[in-house]
């Protein structure tokens, strides 16, 4: 972050250096007071008589003073937002861009709502971090310096206060931060939990109706807002009991500066309007060390969030890039060559086993099996969704963990069972696959997909706006649209991971058969349940325990696979069977 923060050096200069002439500004006020008092009202240098135009040029002087305080502290202000804001969003924008290239298994380490957390708030603690360094913090440590500069030029007597007063202060400031500063680490945490409630619930909504969970859920929340604000409470009180003991000290000062300057007088020591300056001096030291503390409250959270914030930022992807993105001579080919796999975390418990499998350019290839066999986790091995343990996954016959991640990918199109639908019209929804696609190409993506058939029945067309998560749209008119979005990226390995599971089989046969005739050269990979789904593919795989049962064309494994027999058995005993490609 230290980089992003130097590129914002000359903000991070002007912000403290305007600052520093609204703070002189501010020290050079009582003194100037100080002489009204004394010669311009009392006249102690003229036999006690007044003097109404020092009053009034000193006064002019004092008003001119404050209005260049003023401009210093509007333009030290507009620098210090400035670096803050260009910060915290150069920050926010590389946590984001960092989180896009985690792969699942380090997604899931941080768990969505703490993500959320991290992009937002914990960002927002660290800009106010920054803003109060450059700007808070350099006032009050010049007041403070500057008061007492200026308090011990009055009459060294006034020391006295300030040497019994500043340990008090500064024990009671280190006292809280230390209790409070660990407490800032679990309120992130808690708020983390708060935004993983809040984000199961609003994206999990129709299964919360569903089972009438709402109380339950609601109880679920209330619970992790009740621990967030229990936490927040306990630092607020710590800072609540911190105000008022140090308004006593504050106050305690002040009376013993006039009791002092009260003696001085006297004596003939110092005047009056000295004791009013040093009042002045005192209450500005005392203050600025109370605001200090205000200050290190936010570094502490701000520290705190810091170190959240980088663990994004410092995360090396678990899945990095290679260095190949030339061209191939063959186009579309993926190939397993003995290949294991165990999730992160599930020991050597494997979800694929010696896993061998050929796939041509072109060709359409079914997997079929029992659920939990391994199919999904199969097709998600060939972008690098996760890397295989054991064996080699290629594609073209290159090494997919040789490929730069970004030419890897756009040689594959995947629509999944969850169709993600985002907030926006129906054509930009599909444009997602390939956003320089003219509107003749979108057309015949949506053809294809058959979803043009409902797209002509909504009144604005492609520019009909889908709510947050398609919940305007069916689960059918929603995989429609997802493989609409698939087969517009063009790419030379097209993936369906049961995504034609809400169609019927008629408009299920209709997509198979616009993708045969329309896109003959491009390798289809299909998950599906229905035996009337893939028995047209040119040869069908069977998993079973992660491994490859069987392979063949649907009248080969009807005579040789007891699986695939057992299978349209209890899909076909009943007739019904529907052409598929």
């Amino acid at each position: 972050m230290r980089k992003i923060l130097r590129k914002y050096w000359l903000f991070a200069i002007l912000a403290p250096l305007f600052m520093a002439g609204e703070v002189t500004m501010d020290l050079l006020q009582p003194r100037m007071m100080s002489k009204i008092v004394d010669e311009g009202v009392l006249g102690l240098s003229n036999q006690n008589v007044g003097d109404l135009q020092l009053v009034i040029t000193i006064g002019l002087q004092m008003i001119g003073l404050l209005v260049i305080g003023v401009i210093c502290g509007v333009l030290s202000g507009i620098f210090a937002n400035m670096c803050s804001q260009n910060f915290g969003n150069d920050v926010r924008k590389g946590a984001f861009a960092k989180i896009m290239k985690l792969p699942f298994e380090q997604m899931d380490q941080f768990s969505t709502g703490s993500l959320i957390t991290r992009v937002t708030n914990d960002i927002t603690q660290i800009q106010n971090l920054v803003s109060q360094c450059i700007r808070g913090f350099v006032r009050t440590f010049l007041l403070f310096a500057g008061g007492i500069g200026c308090m011990l030029m009055l009459d060294l007597s006034f020391a006295v206060v300030v040497a019994c007063a500043l340990p008090l202060i500064l024990f009671c400031v280190i006292y809280f931060i230390l209790k409070a500063n660990p407490k800032f680490s679990v309120l992130q945490e808690k708020l983390d939990r708060l935004n993983n409630v809040m984000q199961e619930n609003v994206s999990g909504l129709r299964v919360v109706k569903a089972y009438t969970k709402e109380e339950y859920e609601q109880e679920r929340f209330e619970k992790a807002n009740g621990e967030l604000v229990n936490t927040q409470l306990d630092v607020l009180l710590l800072f609540s009991y911190m105000t008022p003991i140090m308004n006593v000290i504050l106050n305690v000062s002040v009376v013993a500066v006039i009791w002092i300057g009260g003696i001085e007088v006297k004596s003939a020591s110092v005047t009056p309007g000295d004791v009013m300056a040093a009042v002045t001096y005192i209450s500005q030291i005392l203050n600025a060390v109370m605001r200090m503390t205000m200050i290190f409250q936010t570094v502490s959270r701000g520290v705190a969030s810091g170190k959240r914030v980088r663990e994004i930022l410092h995360c090396e992807p678990a899945i990095a890039d290679g260095e190949f993105d030339g061209e191939t001579a063959v186009k579309g080919k993926v190939e397993f060559r003995d290949v294991s796999f165990a999730y992160p975390g599930m020991g050597e418990e494997k979800i694929l086993e010696h896993f061998s499998l050929t796939i041509e350019q072109g060709e359409t290839i079914a997997i079929m099996g029992a659920t939990g066999c391994g199919k999904s986790t199969l097709i998600h091995l060939i972008p690098r969704f996760f890397d295989v343990t054991e064996g080699q996954v290629l594609v073209d016959g290159v090494d997919v963990k040789q490929y730069k991640m970004e030419d890897l990918r756009n040689r594959i199109a995947i629509a999944l069972q969850n169709s993600e639908i985002f907030h926006m019209t129906i054509g930009e929804n599909l444009a997602w696959g390939n956003p320089a696609a003219d509107k003749a190409t979108l057309e015949h993506a949506a053809e294809t997909a058959q979803a043009m058939e409902f797209i002509q029945t909504k009144q604005k067309g492609m520019d009909t706006e889908v709510n947050q998560a398609g919940t305007s749209l069916s689960g059918g008119q929603k995989q429609r649209l997802s493989i609409g979005r698939a087969v517009l990226k063009g790419a030379e390995i097209l993936i369906f991971d049961d995504a034609t599971s809400a169609l019927d089989l008629k408009t299920e046969a209709k997509l198979y058969e616009a993708l045969k005739k329309d896109y003959p050269h491009t390798t289809k990979i299909i998950i599906a349940q229905r035996i009337a789904s893939v028995k047209d593919a040119d040869r069908i795989v069977v998993m079973e325990n992660g491994r490859l049962a069987d392979c063949g064309s649907h009248e080969e494994l009807l005579k040789n696979s007891k699986i695939y027999q057992d299978i349209y058995d209890s899909q076909m005993k009943n007739g019904g069977e529907t052409d598929g490609f």
